[in-house]
């Protein structure tokens, strides 16, 4: 079979073809087949006919075939265009940019279509796209995606940005360039055999890897010779006497123990929880996993090369829990003893819980700093297992933002923290940082409400909270002023909107539900302070019945204020509780399974069926 094609593999694909052609060899097979292709705006059908007889060779290197005879019928009969010399390939015929898919009526402007020509003046008015990228032929190795997206203009209204960007395709078995109609066939190759393989090695790879077109790609011993790090590579730290080790990040293997030899791969964030067994008496002050140390003097080289300059890991901020978990954070500045104490028999102190790594690196993959979070606290004797938490998190120097984790896929997960943001003319602004969302006070034993610093916990989905602090009367003699304090105090950074879902998008503002609060200052009495801030968070079931995703559909705050002096109030004592709760309530609709109705036969006859007899 020899039907004339200019489709051009990579290397193991046509090397593949040349051995399963060896077994396919038959005697006596007739075969016909037709295939459909589209060309432009050609709908193209091509019938092709196979006679031929072949006899399976003794020995692989005689693979001649003794007879052969071959006929085909092409429709059109235009002449066969000649195959594109090797490294001169045609650029593709398909423009991505004049694609549009969602363009159903012609000539007119159909609705969040951006990329409906048509559509000029009524862009302004669109809430999302459509279809957000046009690209052709995925087989191909270089593939046009045309983008289109939303933007905001300063007045609100929406704004279209559209570009046509070249992107390549990794892919083993991509397709270098079709520039035929029949492109989708091949002539018959040469067999491979000892003596042809590396001639026909060299005739298709030359235009594959060695073309301008590919100029531009690294080879592998351009990667190692890079001085920075590649994705999964092992960072490298230094030891005392200058000898070269590993980072390493402690993790579970196969039971929960925790194993101090695993090591963190560059740009692979990582987070486990482990345990150990720790007898206090021997353990307390030589362990060397519990001491903060441990995680605090290292010092990781910046690249991979032998003259890399050296990074130390700084530490961000240290927090102390306590015996009943309360957490108050350490002004560190440099001359403490945060060592592991062994206090009494029963206790041992400045044990480390929770270790964050916050590496950040340049364009080049070199690591420009790192930064580490501790949380240190005791240990008791009747506890039979310490439990450990590990974190690294990879950032890059002045990126455009930072990695922002979902709270789920798409609906909300029990347990993981509300997504919230602010208004903004391009959409929702968000912070990296995940505890800045709503949130409410951490409750403890001194939490006084006006003097600082007040530690907060954000809201997790699916669990009711209550906290609160204690507010001294002899403080509040100028009410308007505590007014506004306690307010900042129980609302926290406070933000404008929350995700309908776990993952919902910046760009889409219909997708985010905004708080809703019907407390006014100005219309409170002359002396009204807040006595309690309460969240109701109604969510539903949306979905299939078999995997219902969490959609919150409304969030609101009531504030409650004093309706009487704050001497009746307080019934003579110097303190008040102010307290900040929050409440999830599930609003969905009992779900019931449809079934489908039995079928019926609407059979009628016709009007004058019984003519002439009736």
């Amino acid at each position: 079979m020899a039907v004339s094609a200019a489709v051009f593999l990579s290397t193991s694909n046509l090397l593949c073809l040349f051995l399963l052609s060896t077994a396919g060899t038959t005697h006596g097979n007739i075969t016909s087949y037709n295939f459909n292709t589209t060309y432009g705006d050609q709908n193209l059908t091509f019938n092709v006919t196979d006679n031929y007889t072949t006899t399976q060779p003794t020995e692989f290197d005689s693979t001649t075939p003794t007879t052969s005879s071959y006929s085909s019928t092409v429709q059109p009969t235009s002449p066969a265009e000649p195959l594109p010399v090797t490294g001169r390939l045609l650029p593709p015929v398909t423009e991505v940019g004049s694609l549009c898919p969602c363009d159903i009526h012609k000539d007119v402007c159909d609705i969040n279509c951006c990329c409906d020509r048509a559509c000029s003046e009524e862009v302004a008015l669109f809430t999302g796209c459509l279809v957000d990228s046009v690209s052709g032929k995925k087989q191909l190795c270089s593939i046009d995606v045309a983008t289109y997206s939303l933007g905001r203009t300063v007045d609100g209204f929406s704004e279209l940005q559209s570009s046509v960007q070249n992107k390549t395709n990794y892919d083993v078995f991509c397709i270098q360039s079709q520039n035929r109609v029949d492109g989708l066939s091949h002539p018959s190759p040469a067999l491979p055999t000892d003596s042809n393989f590396d001639s026909l090695f060299k005739e298709f790879t030359s235009f594959i890897f060695g073309s301008e077109e590919n100029g531009g790609l690294v080879t592998p011993a351009q990667l190692q010779s890079l001085s920075g790090y590649q994705c999964g590579d092992v960072m490298v730290t230094a030891g005392e006497s200058g000898q070269r080790g590993m980072f390493w990040l402690p993790a579970p293997c196969i039971t929960a123990d925790c194993m101090d030899t695993s090591p963190a791969a560059f740009l692979k964030d990582q987070s486990s929880w482990c345990s150990r067994r720790v007898v206090l008496q021997q353990d307390c002050g030589s362990l060397p996993a519990l001491s903060m140390n441990t995680y605090t003097d290292i010092w990781i080289f910046a690249g991979k090369t032998q003259d890399a300059a050296l990074v130390p890991v700084e530490v961000a901020s240290v927090v102390l829990q306590s015996v009943d978990g309360t957490q108050t954070e350490l002004k560190v500045s440099g001359g403490e003893n945060l060592n592991p104490v062994h206090l009494n028999p029963t206790f041992c102190a400045n044990v480390v819980l929770k270790v964050a790594y916050v590496t950040k690196y340049n364009p080049a993959g070199e690591i420009v700093n790192v930064t580490v979070s501790l949380v240190l606290g005791f240990v008791r004797k009747a506890a039979l297992r310490l439990e450990q938490e590990f974190h690294i998190t990879f950032v890059q120097e002045n990126g455009e933002e930072a990695a922002v984790h979902y709270s789920g896929n798409p609906g909300y997960v029990v347990g993981l923290p509300l997504v919230s943001g602010t208004r903004t003319a391009e959409g929702i602004a968000r912070s990296v940082n995940p505890r800045d969302t709503v949130s409410l006070l951490h409750s403890a034993e001194d939490q006084d409400c006006l003097q600082g610093p007040h530690q907060r916990s954000p809201v997790l989905f699916g669990l009711d909270s209550v906290s609160g602090c204690a507010l001294r009367l002899e403080d509040a003699v100028n009410c308007s002023l505590v007014l506004q304090v306690l307010l900042d105090v129980l609302r926290g950074p406070h933000a404008m909107f929350v995700a309908s879902f776990g993952n919902s998008p910046l760009d889409y503002p219909l997708d985010w539900v905004p708080i809703e609060s019907t407390f006014n200052p100005g219309e409170a009495q002359r002396c009204s302070i807040p006595l309690s801030l309460h969240i109701e968070i109604e969510w539903t079931k949306y979905g299939s019945l078999v995997n219902p995703q969490a959609q919150i559909v409304s969030i609101k705050e009531v504030i409650q204020t004093n309706t009487t002096s704050l001497d009746k109030l307080s019934g003579g004592s110097s303190l008040l509780s102010i307290r900040s709760s929050v409440a999830f309530v599930p609003v969905s609709t009992a779900a019931l399974p449809g079934y489908r109705a039995m079928p019926t036969i609407n059979a009628k006859l016709p009007f004058d069926f019984f003519f002439p007899f009736v």
